[in-house]
């Protein structure tokens, strides 16, 4: 655990230090985005664009972590165990990309249909039935989204196959 918590400290530092735009805490065992690192990340969280959480053992995120890092463009959080996100994931309006994959989503995030900015979606490996496919056609900058290894019910696949606004990967059946 001692080892987690240096090299938490050690990407957080180097990230002030060189003024960097981006922070990974990837395969760092979390289970939540620490509290210390928004006091420590204060003076440069407007300059971070991405943010990896990805391979952690996080169970939620924190409507604090979306109205700190306003300006976030890509938010990567695969391999943890969301379930959810917060409302808040809706005011992220510079977000670009998203990466829920292998997590435990059992329904889509529907605040992420909210998010005009957002063109990548990418929840593959989770246990998601239904998909808003028409909030997600209308979505303005919407180019891609991986569904695949999801347990989609009949209709969600019937409704995907007719959307060719942009590219869907998906396991169906041809």
């Amino acid at each position: 655990m001692a080892e987690a918590v240096a090299k938490v400290a050690r990407r957080i530092n180097a990230t002030v230090e060189e003024g960097r735009d981006h922070l990974d805490l990837s395969n760092c065992q979390l289970i939540s985005f620490p509290d210390g690192v928004f006091k420590v990340l204060k003076n440069v969280s407007e300059n971070i664009r991405t943010i990896t959480l990805a391979d952690n053992e996080m169970k939620a995120i924190s409507s604090k972590f979306f109205s700190t890092f306003t300006q976030l463009r890509e938010l990567d959080l695969h391999g943890n165990v969301l379930t959810k996100l917060p409302d808040s994931v809706e005011e992220m309006e510079h977000l670009t990309s998203i990466n829920l994959a292998n997590n435990k989503f059992s329904s889509f995030p529907d605040k992420l249909t909210e998010i005009a900015s957002l063109e990548r979606i990418d929840l593959e490996g989770n246990s998601i039935t239904e998909i808003p496919v028409e909030k997600l056609s209308s979505m303005p900058a919407m180019k891609w989204l991986n569904v695949k290894l999801n347990p989609l019910d009949q209709s969600t696949q019937s409704a995907l196959k007719s959307l060719h606004k942009f590219d869907i990967l998906s396991t169906m059946e041809s």
